[in-house]
């Protein structure tokens, strides 16, 4: 503990965190002061000097333990994820390597899985999960707020509860007692913001809002699958409408990107079997392929093939190749033909012109029993 200098005394990690709530409550006020701002960045630090070290003074496990146990009694995790987008730059910085070590710590004689900071969010405040993501809302707090969010993302817990949170503002955010993967969601809670987030958002906001989107929809697969399942219009309907049409290039790339990686994942088979089922699907990925930019061609090329190559497509489907048989089989062989150099894209191609030369004149119906396992495992699937 020598190594606090602090008014010639050494704090205590209960002083510390006491301080710190006391500063992050003077700080909300209007206006705040320089001075306020100081010694809160000061406070941050000495916390930041506890669970991070340097390269001279070795973290001690009691002393973290111990602020750990302070930071919860205190109720700080919470206060610092409202007050973050408030914080002076250096004082944000610090705030999210604070975190980052407090979700990961786990003492010598730990017995759960989980690290104990992650079980007491996830059982007595996910509403810290909560004012985390809402740190999107303020450019400031974006990018930190996107860090510590990515590093709690590693526990499935956390993705359960940001996925089934729909608590309005001021009430309680969701546990995980109440969680009920197979009832349909009505779009309000913290998840669907990510959309806005994403396609209304600053350069630098809309591309770490989507970093973490991506990170909760392909981390952890089991409980996505029967989110997406549960919730297939209103997600996709959500998906293609704001992010796969989005004026946004970047963004536009990265959801088609995204989408194809969902599609083909195995996991969402029935997922995949029923976003092909549709007619309208298949023309947006055909309006995609003839983008102005040749990457959104390609990634466009990726999601049009799942439909093509599957070997049950739906009446809607059939009839739109069938009706498109012969502009498409002029089309793709000329379709990117400078990607000479890519062996699996020219054999992907070639493929298709096959299959949709092999198509029927009309459409025939598909087997009943793949189609009805597909909206079934869509209707029925549930967290595993």
């Amino acid at each position: 503990m020598a190594f606090f200098f602090n008014r010639g005394r050494t704090r205590q990690p209960t002083e510390i965190a006491r301080s710190i709530k006391d500063l992050l409550v003077r700080l909300r006020e209007s206006p705040a002061t320089a001075k306020v701002e100081d010694e809160l960045a000061k406070q941050l630090s000495q916390m930041k000097l506890i669970v991070q070290g340097t390269q001279e003074i070795e973290v001690s496990l009691d002393q973290v333990q111990a602020l750990v146990h302070a930071t919860l009694q205190e109720d700080l995790l919470y206060e610092l994820a409202r007050s973050l987008h408030c914080l002076p730059f250096e004082a944000r910085k610090d705030t999210q390597t604070i975190f980052s070590h407090i979700l990961r710590f786990k003492p010598l004689n730990a017995t759960h899985a989980d690290p104990p900071v992650i079980s007491y969010i996830v059982h007595n405040r996910p509403e810290i999960i909560i004012e985390l993501c809402n740190g999107y809302e303020h450019s400031q707090s974006a990018m930190p707020c996107g860090t510590i969010l990515r590093e709690a993302l590693k526990f499935d817990v956390i993705a359960a509860i940001i996925l089934y949170d729909q608590s309005a503002e001021g009430e309680p955010a969701i546990r995980l007692t109440e969680v009920q993967p197979g009832v349909p969601q009505d779009g309000s809670g913290v998840f669907w913001k990510f959309f806005y987030w994403i396609d209304r958002g600053s350069f630098e906001l809309s591309a770490d809002s989507f970093t973490t989107f991506r990170e909760l929809l392909t981390r952890h697969k089991s409980i996505v699958t029967g989110y997406l399942a549960t919730n297939f219009d209103r997600f996709f309907s959500q998906f293609n409408e704001v992010l796969v049409q989005s004026s946004s290039y970047v963004t536009k790339r990265q959801s088609i990107k995204l989408l194809g990686e969902i599609l083909l994942d195995r996991t969402n088979y029935n997922v995949m079997m029923a976003y092909v089922e549709s007619g309208e699907n298949l023309k947006l990925c055909m309006k995609l392929l003839r983008d102005d930019r040749k990457m959104v061609q390609y990634e466009g090329f990726h999601v049009f093939k799942v439909f093509v190559a599957n070997p049950n497509k739906s009446i809607a489907v059939q009839r739109i190749l069938i009706n498109n048989r012969d502009r498409l089989l002029k089309f793709l062989p000329k379709f990117l033909e400078d990607r000479t150099d890519d062996d699996q894209f020219t054999d992907e191609k070639s493929f298709l012109v096959r299959q949709i030369e092999l198509l029927p004149k009309e459409p025939v119906e598909p087997t009943r029993s793949t189609r009805e396992a597909s909206r079934s495992g869509v209707n029925t699937a549930t967290v595993a």
